[in-house]
C-alpha cells in the first residue's frame, strides 16, 4: 500500500528496531508518524532524534514539516487510566487491591466493550481518549511482546505460592499472616496464554474500529535463532524456562497473527517478519553499566573477608556480603537494547559464527517497509504459513459426500440426531435444532414463508410436544426450549447458555419472524443467480428460488445454519 499521507503508529517505536523503522518510513511521507513507547522519556527522545534527522534532509519527502512526528507512551497491556509517565505501571497496579482485581478480570473475564474501551492499546490505535487524534491507517508493531509477557515469570510466582502454602500448612495453631489475594492475583494476571490472547483480541478490535488497513508485526524466535541448546540466559537454569517460554509466547503470537490475517473485518494486510539473530546495537560507549535501568553498585571482598565455602548460609543467591565501595560499575560497553549492555568479549562471543550472529535494525526496517508497500521480500512469516499449511483438499471434499450419504442412510434407519452439542457453542446447536424444527413443521421454503410467525411458532411447538424423542435430545444436551408465549421454558438438569439468543431453542413469534427473514434472504440470493445457470461461477446449485423450477424448495438445516453463520456472524473461512 502507499504510505504517503497515511497515519502510521509504530508500537515499540523508541526501541532499536522501532527507530530504524520510523527512519525508513519518513522518506515515504506519512501524514503523521506516532512513536509509541512504554516510558514517556524514551518516546520523546526518539521523536526528537527523528525530527532532527528529518530536518537535516531538507527537500526529502519525509522532511520535518511534511510529516508530523508525535510521541505516545504507556503500557499497552494496561488500562489508559492507570498510566504513569515514569513507567512501572504494572507494579503500581499490583500494589492496589482494587486495580489488581480489575487487572485479573481484564485478562480472564469474557471479552466485552468495556474492557476494550478502557484499553490504552485500543485508544492508541483509534486515536481516542488521552491519545486523541486520527485513527491509525497502518500499525507496525515492534514491541517484544513475548519478552514482556514471559518475563513476568510465572515460575517464580508459582514457587512463592507453593512455599507460602507449605508454611501455612506447617504452622499448626497459629495463623500465618498471608495476604492470599495479594499473592495469588499477580500470578493470575501474568498467565502467559490468557494475557497474550487478550492482547491480540484488543489489538484486532482496535484495528477493526479504526479501519486500519495494514498491520505488520516484528516478531522474535525467542532464542536468537538458536535451539534448546542456547547457552545464554539471564541467570536462570539451562535450558532456561523463561527463554523457552519467550519462544513459546512468540510462536503463539505468530499463530494468532496468522488467524488475524484470515479474519474478515480487520486489516486487509497482516504480516509478520521474525528476526532470528542478535539485533544490532544502539551505541558503543564507556560509562556506567546499568541493569534494569539502574546503576550497579561496585562491591569488593578482599581475601581477609573470605567466608566459609562449606557453610550453606554463605551460598545464598543474595545477601549482605562484601563491602560497598561507594562507586558504580563502569566500563566499555555496546548497548544491544533490550538484551542489555555487553562487553567487547561478550559481544564477540554471542555474535561469533555458530552462535546467534548478527542482524542490523536497518535491514529489518527495510524489509518491514517494503512489505507494507507490497514488495515480496520472502520474509513474511504469515505468507510462509499460508503457503505451507495443508488446507482443504479435493479428496476431502469428494469423500465428504460419501460420509454424508452414509450418515443420511443411517438417519433414515435410526432417526435424525441433529446435534450433540460437541461442536459448540450452544448457539450452533440451537440454530441447527430450530432449522430442523422448521423443516419438520413446514417442509418447504414456501410453506415456512407463507405462515404467520405466531402460527409458525405454534407449529414448531406441536412438533416439540408430539415428538418426545426429539425433545429429549434437545433438553439432554443442555439446550432449553422457550415456548411461543416467551414465558415458559422446557429444560433438563443443565443449561449451557444464558439466554435465547445464545442457546435456547426459541419458538417465539419474534424468532420465527427472524427465521423467515433469513429464508427470504436465502431465496433472494438464489433468485439473483441467473435462472438455469449451472456454471462454475456458483459455489452451490440449488432449486430454491429459481424461476420456473418444478421441484419443491426443500432446504437442509445445515445449509441454512451455514448461511446464518456466514452472513450474520461473519464466520466465513476467509482463505481457501
Amino acid at each position: 500500500m502507499d504510505i504517503q499521507g497515511k497515519n502510521v503508529l509504530v508500537l515499540g517505536g523508541a526501541g532499536m528496531v522501532g527507530v530504524a523503522v520510523c527512519r525508513e518510513l519518513l522518506p515515504h511521507a506519512p501524514a503523521r508518524l506516532l512513536v509509541a513507547a512504554r516510558r514517556r522519556a524514551r518516546a520523546v527522545a526518539a521523536v526528537e532524534q527523528l525530527r532532527s534527522e528529518s530536518t537535516s534532509i531538507q527537500g526529502q519527502p519525509g522532511a520535518h514539516g511534511a510529516t508530523r512526528i508525535e510521541a505516545r507512551w504507556g503500557d499497552v497491556m494496561m488500562r489508559a487510566a492507570w498510566q504513569r509517565e515514569e513507567g512501572g505501571v504494572r507494579a503500581a497496579v499490583l500494589a492496589d487491591p482494587k486495580k489488581r482485581q480489575r487487572l485479573v478480570a481484564d485478562v480472564l473475564e469474557p471479552f466485552d466493550e468495556s474492557i476494550a474501551d478502557a484499553s490504552l492499546l485500543v485508544q492508541l490505535v483509534c486515536g481516542t481518549g488521552a491519545a486523541d487524534g486520527a485513527p491509525a491507517d497502518v500499525v507496525i508493531d515492534c514491541m517484544n511482546t513475548a519478552t514482556a509477557v514471559s518475563y513476568q515469570n510465572v515460575y517464580a510466582r508459582a514457587r512463592r505460592l507453593a512455599e507460602l502454602s507449605v508454611a501455612d500448612a506447617r504452622d499448626e495453631g497459629d495463623e500465618v499472616d498471608i495476604d492470599w489475594p495479594a499473592e495469588v492475583t499477580p500470578l493470575l494476571s501474568a498467565l502467559y496464554v490468557p494475557q497474550l490472547v487478550r492482547h491480540i483480541q484488543l489489538l484486532h478490535e482496535a484495528m477493526r474500529r479504526a479501519g486500519t488497513a495494514a498491520y505488520l508485526k516484528v516478531g522474535t524466535s525467542g532464542t536468537g535463532g538458536m535451539g534448546f541448546n542456547i547457552p545464554y540466559t539471564h541467570g536462570e537454569e539451562k535450558p532456561s524456562r523463561l527463554l523457552l517460554s519467550k519462544a513459546a509466547v512468540a510462536g503463539a503470537q505468530t499463530a494468532l497473527t496468522f488467524l488475524m490475517a484470515r479474519t474478515p473485518g480487520g486489516p486487509s494486510l497482516v504480516k509478520e517478519v521474525k528476526p532470528s539473530a542478535l539485533i544490532g546495537w544502539r551505541s558503543v560507549d564507556h560509562g556506567t553499566v546499568l541493569e534494569g535501568g539502574r546503576p550497579i553498585s561496585l562491591r569488593d571482598c578482599p581475601p581477609a573477608d573470605a567466608v566459609a565455602a562449606r557453610d550453606p548460609a554463605n551460598l545464598a543467591p543474595e545477601g549482605d556480603f562484601g563491602r560497598a565501595t561507594g562507586q558504580e560499575l563502569t566500563g566499555v560497553y555496546i548497548d544491544t537494547g533490550e538484551n542489555g549492555l555487553y562487553s567487547a568479549d561478550e559481544f564477540a562471543t554471542i555474535t561469533a559464527l555458530g552462535q546467534m550472529q548478527l542482524i542490523t535494525p536497518e535491514e529489518i526496517a527495510r524489509d518491514v517497509v517494503r512489505e507494507i508497500r507490497g514488495a515480496a521480500t520472502g520474509r513474511d512469516v504469515v505468507a510462509a504459513l499460508d503457503g505451507s499449511v495443508m488446507g482443504p483438499s479435493f479428496r476431502g471434499g469428494y469423500l465428504r459426500e460419501t460420509a454424508l450419504r452414509r450418515l443420511r442412510e443411517l438417519e433414515r434407519e435410526h432417526g435424525p440426531a441433529v446435534a450433540y452439542e460437541q461442536l459448540g457453542p450452544p448457539r450452533v446447536s440451537k440454530l441447527l435444532f430450530e432449522a430442523h424444527l422448521l423443516r419438520t413443521a413446514a417442509g418447504t421454503l414456501d410453506a415456512a414463508l407463507g405462515t404467520e410467525p405466531a402460527a409458525l411458532g405454534a407449529m414448531l411447538e406441536h412438533v416439540v410436544s408430539s415428538e418426545h424423542t426429539l425433545r429429549q435430545r434437545i433438553l439432554t444436551i443442555g439446550i432449553p426450549i422457550l415456548l411461543p408465549d416467551g414465558e415458559r421454558l422446557l429444560r433438563g438438569p443443565r443449561i449451557k447458555a444464558v439466554d435465547a439468543d445464545h442457546g435456547f431453542v426459541d419458538l417465539t413469534s419474534d424468532n420465527m419472524a427472524r427465521w423467515q427473514a433469513r429464508l427470504r434472504e436465502l431465496r433472494e440470493q438464489c433468485a439473483r443467480k441467473r435462472a438455469g445457470d449451472a456454471s462454475s461461477q456458483l459455489d452451490r446449485v440449488t432449486s430454491a428460488g429459481q424461476p420456473g423450477s418444478a421441484e419443491p424448495d426443500f432446504f437442509e438445516p445445515s445449509d441454512l445454519v451455514s448461511f446464518v453463520l456466514i452472513h450474520e456472524e461473519g464466520g466465513s473461512r476467509d482463505k481457501d
